[in-house]
């Protein structure tokens, strides 16, 4: 599967269009544009050329996506940028409508020169520019869409937004010449049918839409955005003897590298030196550490709580455990669930429809009789309300937050179908041994054998205190007083357990396995703890 970044898409009937275009051209199988992170998906053995080219006759922008764990790629630097022009055109746009409908309609206070019509209708037009400058993308977009025959939802506000202004400057006009003409009343007349105040108040409204959308689109990717943080930055190679840190980018296979405690993995490899018990729930879901020796393979991202190892890499980059599973999670994004391709199929009819219904709505109008300016609002508000982006990004949005959450708890879908399918999911069957858990170990049961159990449990609490192991951990949380002596000559043996001593006395805690090595435990104790 080939992946592509997409520019100069806004809405659904963009990427429905990109989707068309690339669609055509020989050897694509299957092509799968996601609005929501601006990436293409191709299938097939259509060449990158060809597929860029496609997209660029199309009217938009395309390039290869070079590396999926690059953050920069979900960098939002869109909604900056929005909120700085929604600042600026709600500024103008209160100016505006204080003195287009405050002053004329409420009998707001304003200087003595707004009571000449024609210096107020100049005003609403000279605001009413600044605000479509300001938002002019919606202009350059929807226009252009609209002359290459592939109108979308900015060619909606364009129209829209245009319209009212043209039509306004020509009731200006007309004003002037009425006042020429000495006819007061029909200037007056012509100034109740001023639209200068929609004209900028479209632009400015959809840009509250769109800087909704992209800050729904930003919080999305964060799931996609945490999984590439994993991922270490550093290494530190083991080179004649010595520890070099190094970026993980100049790790090459074959080199050794250490891991302390505390440490991520930065790259794939094999220990070939040390004990360590490594932290891979974020591969695996399990919660307990896993206990690692020499031959034992070792996980990019993966945590080493405790021990000191030495790997050799095997596996670096785009073959690395963890970049497989951020491909995996971007390209369930990439695909389209069938919910999403009937919302581009509606998409992709609905832009021409809207402005069928609004040339409709004018034709009504002035066939029932009604003015020009009667009947060209009507026709405004029809393309104007009709500009539903959400209808494009909503599927994307929900398969991109629930890929990302998934992922984040080592859960991956295949493909957006998967997702959808698993929504309609009535019955789930688990394995016996628990392998869905919350993911923190409680200690459960206290077997005491020669001992009393608040004495029992002290013991394996003061051994543990010191120790990093979950285990460990949940032994000192189920004693629940912190106030433990310290125990002398702590030893922690990676996978096998701990021990010390307390006051002149020795003690060895562990797991079963690692105590029957070196003491005989008799046949009933065994039964009984049910080892």
């Amino acid at each position: 599967m080939k992946q592509f970044d997409v520019t100069g898409m806004s809405c659904a009937a963009c990427s429905a269009r990109v989707e068309k275009a690339v669609s055509a051209v020989e050897g694509v199988d299957a092509c799968n544009v996601n609005l929501l992170t601006n990436s293409m998906a191709v299938e097939g053995s259509a060449s990158e050329e060809d597929i860029i080219n496609a997209v660029i006759k199309a009217g938009y922008g395309a390039r290869k996506k070079t590396n999926e764990k690059d953050e920069s790629l979900f960098t939002d630097t869109e909604t900056e940028k929005l909120k700085r022009r929604l600042v600026w055109s709600a500024i103008f746009l209160v100016v505006l409508m204080y003195f287009s409908m405050g002053h004329m309609m409420f009998s707001f206070p304003a200087p003595a020169v707004f009571d000449n019509h024609i210096f107020s209708a100049l005003f609403q037009m000279v605001i009413a520019v600044i605000v479509m400058i300001i938002g002019n993308r919606f202009f350059k977009n929807g226009f252009s869409a609209l002359f290459r025959g592939a109108p979308n939802m900015d060619t909606l506000v364009a129209v829209g937004s245009g319209t009212a202004f043209l039509y306004s400057s020509f009731m200006l006009v007309m004003m002037i010449r009425a006042h020429n003409n000495g006819n007061g009343a029909l200037v007056a007349d012509y100034g109740m049918n001023l639209y200068f105040e929609s004209a900028a108040m479209i632009p400015t409204l959809i840009t509250v839409g769109k800087l909704l959308e992209s800050i729904a689109k930003g919080r999305t990717t964060n799931a996609l955005k945490e999984l590439i943080q994993l991922a270490p930055k550093t290494a530190i190679l083991y080179i004649d003897g010595k520890e070099i840190e190094t970026p993980v980018e100049d790790v090459k296979k074959g080199d050794i590298f250490v891991v302390k405690p505390g440490g991520s993995i930065p790259v794939d490899g094999e220990v070939i030196y040390g004990n360590a018990s490594v932290d891979e729930s974020m591969l695996t879901g399990e919660s307990l550490p896993s206990d690692k020796q020499s031959g034992s393979p070792v996980f990019a991202a993966t945590v080493n709580k405790s021990g000191y190892l030495r790997c050799v890499a095997t596996k670096i980059g785009e073959d690395t455990a963890l970049a497989s599973v951020i491909k995996t999670v971007s390209e369930a994004t990439s695909t389209k669930a069938p919910l999403a391709r009937i919302a581009d199929k509606v998409s992709a009819v609905f832009v021409p429809a809207v402005m069928i219904i609004a040339i409709l709505t004018f034709v009504g109008w002035e066939i029932a009789g009604k003015n020009f300016g009667f009947s060209i609002a009507r026709a405004i508000t029809v393309l104007v309300i009709s500009c539903p982006c959400a209808l494009g990004l909503a599927t994307p949005v929900a398969i991109m937050v629930g890929s990302g959450v998934g992922a984040k708890y080592g859960i991956l879908f295949k493909s957006a179908e998967s997702l959808e399918t698993l929504g309609r999911t009535k019955t789930v069957a688990l394995d016996k041994t628990g392998t869905v858990t919350t993911g923190e170990p409680i200690v459960t049961d206290i077997i005491p054998i020669g001992v009393k159990e608040e004495e029992l449990l002290f013991l394996a609490a003061c051994l543990e205190a010191k120790s990093e192991h979950p285990l460990a951990k949940a032994i000192v949380k189920e004693y629940g007083n912190n106030d433990l002596p310290d125990i002398e000559g702590f030893e922690a043996l990676v996978g096998s357990g701990v021990s010390g001593k307390l006051g002149n006395d020795l003690f060895e805690a562990g797991s079963y396995k690692s105590i029957s090595q070196k003491y005989e435990i008799k046949k009933d104790i065994t039964e009984k703890i049910g080892a």
